[in-house]
């Protein structure tokens, strides 16, 4: 089979599609056949190491994953001896877990893994974008953030993977919604529940004076120390990217008013993740949420997807179709 590899650290360059052996599924595993994954900013970060700090999970000197990409929709080619969840044939999307390795025509995952059922109806590619977006996005909004009816929310970088998921839930959730994105997304946005658009190219949203109940940076592009002034008095500034400053913020601000949190949502128990699943297939379902897909490319352009990613410049997910 091809699986899209890395064995340094580096720009898009590094990435090689190459053949390798075909997996076996273990008697408690299934092999799904990869119908689409998704090229995200973790995946960029996790290519180049760069925060630094990714070196401690990623591998210090070379990467330890050699193939990236996490979420993945597909079809199940194979079951082992003891799998009761799945059959042959079965359409199905999630997580492959932290390890990685869903950038690949065939990807084995545990039967009691973050992997489920997709809907009857519903287009089996986009799941794989929606899936990477909506496990990070969902625990930092109803976890972290604890949004509910009436929550004023910021999200900065609200038309990414992770945004675009973050601003369906909030509204779901029944906040009052501020999303933060370039002027040519402000109506991609609005058509998702925004109730109101910054330009982030004409304002500057910590400029405002205790707006907000949670700050979502979806993006990592802003600070707390920057964002703190636009918080409330009891209010929260999330960020999905780790970094020292950011562990630094949290340990300073625990028994505050105003508070930082970092999830490392990529870490939560498999359990866990297969739970937040079963809900999203009722969330799409109802309606309340659904896929925002920017490009496709095929698996043999993977470097070229991985320069899109790099140049910050996507509304919704890159989807790498095998």
């Amino acid at each position: 089979m091809k699986a899209a590899m890395q064995s340094r650290y580096g720009g898009p360059e590094v990435i090689e599609v190459r053949d390798i052996a075909k997996p076996v599924p273990q008697e408690d595993e299934i092999l799904v056949r990869v119908v689409a994954t998704t090229v995200t900013l973790a995946d960029s970060a996790f290519r180049k190491a760069d925060p630094v700090i990714i070196r401690l999970f990623g591998g210090l000197f070379r990467p330890r994953m050699t193939i990236l990409g996490d979420a993945i929709a597909g079809v199940v080619d194979a079951v082992g001896s003891k799998v009761t969840r799945f059959k042959i044939g079965d359409a199905v999307y999630g997580s492959v877990g932290p390890n990685l390795g869903g950038m690949a025509e065939y990807v084995r995952v545990k039967q009691d893994g973050a992997i489920v059922l997709a809907p009857d109806g519903v287009e089996l590619a986009p799941l794989a974008g929606l899936a990477s977006g909506y496990l990070t996005a969902m625990p930092f909004i109803r976890d972290e953030g604890q949004v509910r009816p009436g929550s004023k929310v910021l999200i900065n970088g609200a038309a990414g993977s992770i945004g675009a998921v973050a601003v369906q839930l909030a509204k779901h959730f029944g906040a009052e919604v501020t999303a933060v994105v370039s002027g040519r997304n402000a109506e991609m946005v609005q058509a998702l529940g925004a109730d109101h658009v910054i330009d982030r190219t004409r304002r500057d949203f910590t400029t405002a004076r205790a707006a907000y109940d949670v700050i979502f940076d979806a993006v990592g592009k802003s600070s707390f120390a920057k964002s703190r002034d636009a918080l409330k008095a009891d209010g929260i500034y999330l960020s999905t990217v780790m970094s020292f400053g950011i562990l630094w913020d949290m340990l300073a601000t625990r028994k505050g008013p105003k508070r930082a949190k970092l999830a490392t949502t990529g870490l939560r128990p498999e359990a866990d993740k297969l739970k937040d699943l079963e809900v999203l297939n009722d969330l799409l379902a109802a309606g309340a949420v659904r896929p925002v897909i920017d490009r496709r490319f095929a698996l043999a352009a993977i470097v070229e997807a991985h320069r899109y990613v790099d140049s910050e410049t996507k509304a919704g997910d890159v989807l790498v179709t095998m």
